[in-house]
């Protein structure tokens, strides 16, 4: 039986956002008026923090809706749940009036962090698992978590698709789903899925907001999610695909190497929005025409 909370998320976020980097938080504040609605961090790498870049952030919370994409909560590990770290984060999003928080449906940790987002089974029995253990995380949290599918490159165990699991794990705990464009296209060339049946089977309710980021071509049947490259087509092609049968959604450009220029983002955040005024004007053409 799915679990039932009044937790609720935070509506307020639209538009189009960028992930903080440290690299470019000072061309950032110098901005008067960056294109971007909203801002995503890391929270792991903020907690607690003092100094200079404390005051920067800070700024910069007073300026843009803030989002934090988790790294570490491991919400799929053997492990008992880390409570005292969901307690220090609670305080950190009350802190800095974090709009949404998300973390990935993986696992990063056993006895020790794995330094990496290693893939759950896809089983009946971790969909419990999983599902017990975001409950317990939005009871502390007194919030909606909002879980990303990620990419994986192996399916241990696999009793059901992908899609299937995903959907299981977000109505047995009853949270939210940061859909990730990218990381569904890249499954769907890694383990030979049709991604827009994938879209298609989204629960569009569960979508809070989306990722959109580049990857890298290993082999030809062999993709590797890197956030190090600018989005190629098929991916601007799914998202668009995305808007059309789930509707619009607030949507965020990830890049975590060689990070290019600050206006060169700002051009790639510039071209969701393209994506999102296609939508937009889909939209009031069938409404006007009916």
């Amino acid at each position: 039986m799915a679990q039932q909370n009044t937790y609720k998320t935070d509506n307020s976020v639209v538009g189009a956002g960028l992930g903080l980097r440290r690299s470019f938080m000072d061309a950032l504040l110098e901005e008067a008026h960056a294109p971007v609605d909203f801002l995503e961090i890391a929270p792991e790498n903020w907690l607690e923090m003092g100094g200079r870049y404390a005051k920067a952030l800070r700024r910069l919370t007073e300026r843009y809706p803030m989002l934090c994409h988790g790294l570490s909560l491991s919400v799929g590990g053997p492990a008992p749940l880390d409570e005292t770290f969901v307690r220090r984060l609670r305080t950190f999003l009350d802190t800095h009036q974090i709009r949404l928080y998300s973390e990935h449906l993986s696992y990063c940790g056993d006895d020790g962090h794995l330094y990496d987002l290693m893939p759950i089974p896809f089983t009946e029995a971790a969909v419990r698992h999983v599902a017990d253990r975001i409950s317990r995380v939005q009871d502390i949290l007194q919030r909606r978590l909002i879980i990303e599918n990620v990419s994986y490159y192996a399916a241990p165990g696999q009793e059901m698709d992908e899609i299937s699991f995903v959907n299981a794990v977000v109505e047995q705990a009853d949270c939210d789903l940061l859909l990730d464009v990218n990381n569904v296209y890249v499954n769907s060339v890694n383990h030979r899925y049709d991604a827009k049946s994938y879209i298609d089977a989204i629960h569009p309710d569960r979508v809070a907001y989306l990722h959109v980021a580049g990857h890298h071509h290993e082999a030809e049947d062999l993709i590797v999610d890197t956030h190090g490259a600018d989005v190629e087509d098929p991916v601007w092609e799914l998202l668009a695909y995305t808007y059309q049968r789930i509707g619009m959604r607030p949507t965020l450009l990830e890049r975590d190497f060689d990070i290019p220029s600050l206006q060169s983002l700002f051009d790639e955040v510039a071209v969701i929005r393209h994506y999102q005024s296609q939508a937009t004007q889909q939209v009031s053409d069938v409404l006007k025409h009916g």
